[in-house]
């Protein structure tokens, strides 16, 4: 159960603006053997979609603090990620599996009022085909 609540966590908070590496967590996980691939596979992917939520609600409610020291991103960073959102639309959640820039994609969807049941969708699909092909890959090498 530690297992699972370590992936839970480290997919989590890596799909939020704060820094984490959920994909070696996953991979240690899937060497060490004794869990379930698809247990970890849906355990990674539950969190880190539920992580790009706390990112759109981020984006969705509390855009009015952005001014604010603690905000978790820049105002530089957040205009790219509008631009880029307002150029490919709710198509560019496909990427929000990506570093650097599909974090703020999630913040962006948030600020765009993209509604949630779309959003939910495409990330979970970019999501969890990330951790699907580490996996495989994991266990092609093993």
């Amino acid at each position: 159960m530690i297992a699972y609540t370590g992936l839970f966590l480290s997919a989590l908070i890596a799909a939020t603006i704060l820094p984490m590496q959920s994909e070696a967590v996953l991979v240690g996980l899937l060497l060490g053997g004794g869990h379930p691939a698809l247990t970890l596979l849906i355990v990674a992917t539950v969190g880190n979609v539920l992580g790009s939520v706390i990112n759109w609600y981020l984006g969705r409610y509390l855009l009015r603090f952005q001014d604010r020291a603690w905000f978790p991103s820049s105002k530089a960073r957040l205009a790219r990620a509008q631009d880029w959102y307002r150029r490919y639309g709710r198509w560019s959640l496909l990427g929000s599996w990506l570093p650097i820039v599909g974090d703020p994609l999630t913040v962006a969807a948030g600020l765009m009022r993209e509604p949630l049941g779309p959003f939910l969708v495409l990330v979970t699909i970019a999501k969890g085909t990330r951790y699907l092909v580490l996996a495989a890959l994991t266990l092609a090498w093993i």
